[in-house]
């Protein structure tokens, strides 16, 4: 590490020397509004987005990136995991094809997602027609988030309504497998001081794999209202519908000399049941939001969420393949799990700013409080033919799947959730070229399972439960030898409670043991080369102490890892080279390592060490303009066991768009154009995804 940060010291200082040479400076106070409206390169709490204060990207002690609504559109981005396969530092995991589930310098995850700066960790695949902006912010964030987050989280930011205007928007797309969707984005004013957006989406789902299909929809009326010059409340209900066909890819077969890996030769085949395989998600999110201006140097905001999930998915999977016989044997397992959650998030948070002296403050005070009620039950499934829970069929396309049921309980539990945090940060502008940012959360976490099938055992109440007390520190040192240049320094923490991060991994050991602890050490640039182009790199350690994870194949096991340290480098350029191309680039370097207990010096799980994406957009002349990208993952291992290893592999994209009138677009996406077989993304050792072949999808885009 210390020989990787030197190395990437000498860019730093390099691009430092040639932003001070290039003598430009931003006037960017004064542009404000036209950088947030245009570029979304202010993280500003007007916005209503993670960071909770008016601060420039450029001041910020940590790396991030921002995903904005024309970037989602051009690419034709239609799922969390499309955007971040062009995020450095994050590589995507399958999720069992029912979630999102992500990977971020090399900590897995599937509950470090927020809407608007407020948690939203139930399981699902999230849609992005109601995004205006997504903010991934890496290393451990616990100060402005609580528990979990260990790598990062992702922040969505979603359409607010706009006083006094009226607009609307329509798309609809159809690509090569027959999937299409239709979406649409409409405000209006109601008076002066009022205003409705709605925005809407359906949408088929297809794909090169045998018999996976699908549809979902949505429908997120806002209501927004001007209370007088200082004050704006907004009122948010989203639905959700998702129904689709659970796909968990192909098994792995062992290769001589080496680790197993992914089955080829067998892209569509689905390893499943195509009547059972299924997922359901019915969700229901209520929000009101009250921000207040008290004067020139004081302002705040309270905000109250509710949200009501229920979940269901059922799948047969591959759970083995024997390839020394002839016909190969698969072995199938599956199950059914129910979910149901209720959420109450309730947060309010001061910002002031002042000066003590020859020094300026910007201090955050804030509190929360989390109440979570979930439901989650398994039922195994049963074989009729052996009256068991896996069976071996031949290797076949179709796979001949045997009379099966889910009949046999595996388990019954209910959790409850109370977290009550505070948290207190002051950005302090020491002299013109020295800021410091400190702060602290304290964290009450508090968990109580019932485990409703232990209780059916002489002398077991089946109750579980925890109190967690944590408090964890941010502290960023910030240098900045020209306005538009920032060198940054930062130390960060946060925890994750052994109960894990969706309730289901407390029993009678688990609720003994501490939380997982994420300690974050970084260092970085930022440089704003003009005011239409970024450049931002930096060096990290992130270390993670021990925790505990359910078995993928077998929920009754519960596994230990001793811990891991990752440690890496990233770089991001994106913006406008010149008036007619724009570039949206970055690279990563992972390094990541579980220390101790049986798998001490093995490679953490789905962690490539080297990944690069790229996206190039050129306008050829005033109505078309063409864009090409790539994404690259070197190999990385699916598990931390190390035995199946995922290739490496290059994507290449394309894009042409031409603008019929000037209000509306023609857009054609070509997604893998070199036709490269690949694996993107994977669960277990023997749940891989394929990738997609050769495809395209036309979008019409209309404003009325």
């Amino acid at each position: 590490f210390r020989t990787m940060a030197k190395r990437l010291s000498l860019l730093l200082a390099a691009t430092a020397v040639c932003a001070l040479n290039s003598g430009v400076a931003l006037a960017r106070q004064a542009a404000e509004e036209d950088v947030v409206t245009v570029r979304g390169r202010y993280l500003s709490l007007d916005q209503v987005n993670a960071v909770k204060t008016p601060t420039p990207v450029i001041d910020l002690p940590q790396s991030l990136t921002i995903m904005t609504r024309a970037q989602i559109d051009n690419q034709a981005l239609d799922d969390l995991g499309d955007v971040l396969r062009y995020t450095p530092g994050l590589s995507i995991s399958q999720g069992e094809g029912h979630r999102d589930a992500i990977n971020i310098r090399g900590n897995q995850t599937t509950a470090d997602f927020f809407l608007n700066g407020m948690r939203d960790d139930v399981q699902y695949f999230r849609p992005l027609y109601n995004i205006q902006q997504i903010e991934i912010l890496r290393g451990a964030n616990a100060l402005l988030f609580g528990r979990g987050g260990g790598g990062g989280v992702i922040n969505r930011v979603t359409k607010d309504p706009r006083t006094g205007e009226h607009f609307a928007s329509a798309a609809a797309s159809l690509n090569t497998f027959g999937a299409g969707s239709i979406s649409g984005d409409a405000n209006f004013a109601i008076g002066d001081d009022a205003a409705l957006r709605l925005n809407a989406f359906a949408e088929t789902l297809a794909s090169h794999r045998d018999v996976f299909d699908g549809e979902r929809f949505g429908i997120n009326p806002t209501l927004g209202f001007d209370l007088g010059a200082q004050t704006r409340l907004v009122l948010y209900y989203e639905y959700l519908d998702d129904d689709r066909v659970v796909d968990r890819g192909v098994p792995s077969v062992t290769v001589a000399g080496g680790p197993d890996r992914p089955l080829r030769g067998y892209d569509d085949t689905f390893f499943g049941s195509p009547q059972e395989n299924r997922t359901t998600l019915q969700a229901h999110i209520l929000r009101a939001r009250l921000d207040h201006t008290f004067n020139d140097a004081l302002r705040g905001n309270i905000t109250a969420q509710y949200a009501d999930y229920d979940k269901l998915y059922q799948n047969l999977y591959p759970a083995g393949l024997d390839s020394s016989v002839t016909p190969a044997l698969v072995t199938l397992d599956g199950y059914q799990d129910t979910t149901g959650r209720e959420n109450l998030l309730l947060q309010g948070n001061l910002v002031g700013e002042f000066d003590t002296g020859s020094m300026a403050h910007t201090l955050l005070f804030g509190a929360e409080y989390a109440g979570q009620s979930t439901d989650n039950a398994r039922l195994d499934n049963l074989f009729a033919s052996n009256g068991d829970d896996q069976i071996s069929v031949p290797l076949s396309d179709p796979l001949i799947i045997p009379d099966f049921a889910f009949v046999t309980p595996e388990r019954d539990r209910s959790s409850e959730v109370e977290a009550i945090s505070v948290y207190i940060q002051d950005q302090i502008d020491l002299t013109d070229t020295f800021k410091l940012m400190a702060g602290l959360r304290f964290d009450r976490f508090d968990v109580a399972v019932l485990d409703r099938r232990a209780a059916l055992n002489p002398g077991d109440t089946g109750h579980r439960g925890r109190v967690d007390e944590e408090i964890s520190t941010r502290l960023g040192f910030i240098y900045k030898p020209a306005e538009n240049v920032s060198v940054y320094a930062s130390y960060s923490e946060t925890f994750l409670p052994s109960s894990g991060d969706q309730f289901l991994t407390l029993t009678t050991t688990t609720e003994d043991l501490q939380p997982q602890v994420f300690e974050n050490t970084e260092i970085g640039v930022k440089w704003d080369i003009n005011p239409d182009l970024s450049l931002s790199a930096a060096v990290f350690r992130l270390e993670s102490g021990q925790f505990t994870s359910v078995d993928p194949d077998d929920p009754s096991i519960v596994t230990t890892v001793p811990g891991s340290t990752t440690e890496g480098a990233e770089i991001q350029l994106s913006g406008s080279l010149t008036e007619r191309w724009t570039i949206n680039a970055g690279y990563s370097y992972l390094d990541g390592e579980v220390e101790g207990g049986s798998l001490d010096g093995n490679t953490t799980r789905q962690t490539p060490e080297h990944m690069v994406s790229v996206w190039n957009q050129f306008a050829a002349t005033e109505s078309l303009s063409l864009a090409i990208g790539l994404t690259h993952q070197s190999a990385s291992f699916v598990r931390e066991d190390n035995a199946v290893e995922i290739p490496a592999y290059t994507r290449i994209d394309a894009a042409a768009y031409y603008d019929l009138t000037d209000r509306t677009r023609l857009q054609l996406n070509i997604e893998n154009l070199l036709n490269e077989d690949y694996f993107p993304d994977a669960h277990s050792n023997d749940n891989i995804s394929t990738g997609a072949p050769l495809n395209a999808r036309l979008t019409v885009r209309h404003e009325f």
